[in-house]
């Protein structure tokens, strides 16, 4: 068996998923990422393998059950049954997608499978089949990547029921999952500096619908808070809960790749406790 720690990261030709997978890459991990087309799949398992790790392109239509069971299957036959960590983090936009400007009765009903089927129903069906593999093995970690929006208004009301639904199925998993050595978790990154907020830095802009891009995350920065996560001997204890990527760096003494600490939004979306 291989003694390398075997990672899953679902939606991970650019933005959040690219840069988890190059972080675990940079610890060593090997990671299998997935998106609907090869290309520019191919370039974030280069990237992994570069840094170190090993990265590993499976095209996975994330709509479909079948696919994504096929995906498992072939990481199970490949690890001989391992897999130490999935990170949920594959989404897509709705059709006609440009900022949410419209409101939900002016939107068309599809939406739905996108922010739903995909945002929600496709992250369950893939922990569904790691928990198989992980709790066989006794040991593994679960994250879905989620969003402020679970807190306050953000983008549309079908986004912010998307990312409740991510935390509520995290931390109700952690109660089924406990004493089986698995774990998982809900992250909310904040502002992220990905390839589109970085062409509107290029263009002059300083801040996205009223948040400061300056101090904005990175992808990678979220990767390298995912894989202390995953280092931490007492994730067990983290189990279930909601973690602000930000507030959860500290903890670990993360910095974003610059050196720059960015910021918790939790007071701009009010404050108070998470799951």
């Amino acid at each position: 068996m291989s003694q390398a720690r075997i990672a899953l990261v679902t939606g991970a030709s650019r933005s959040v998923g690219k840069g988890i997978a190059l972080a675990l890459g940079s610890h060593g991990w090997t990671v299998y990422v997935t998106a609907r087309r090869e290309v520019p799949l191919d370039e974030t398992a280069r990237g992994v393998t570069e840094r170190g790790g090993r990265g590993i392109a499976v095209a996975c239509d994330h709509r479909d059950d079948a696919q994504i069971a096929a995906l498992f299957a072939r990481i199970a036959d490949d690890q001989q049954g391992r897999l130490d960590l999935l990170v949920n983090n594959v989404w897509a936009a709705p059709k006609g997608f440009a900022g949410f400007t419209e409101k939900f009765w002016g939107r068309p009903l599809s939406d739905w499978d996108s922010l739903i089927g995909v945002g929600l129903r496709a992250h369950y069906v893939a922990s569904v089949h790691a928990a198989q593999l992980m709790v066989a093995r006794g040991s593994g970690l679960i994250i879905n990547i989620s969003s402020f929006g679970a807190r306050g208004h953000l983008h549309s009301v079908l986004y912010g029921m998307s990312k409740a639904g991510l935390d509520k199925m995290a931390a109700d998993m952690a109660v089924e999952l406990a004493g089986t050595g698995v774990s998982a978790l809900s992250v909310w990154p904040g502002l992220v500096k990905n390839e589109v907020m970085q062409g509107f830095i290029e263009r002059g802009l300083d801040n996205f619908q009223g948040y400061p891009l300056a101090n904005a995350e990175t992808p990678e920065f979220i990767g390298r808070v995912i894989a202390a996560l995953a280092d931490d001997p007492d994730i067990a204890a983290r189990s279930g809960h909601t973690l602000i990527t930000a507030e959860t760096a500290l903890d670990y003494g993360i910095t974003d790749i610059e050196g720059n600490q960015p910021d918790s939004h939790r007071a701009l979306f009010g404050g108070g406790p998470l799951y």
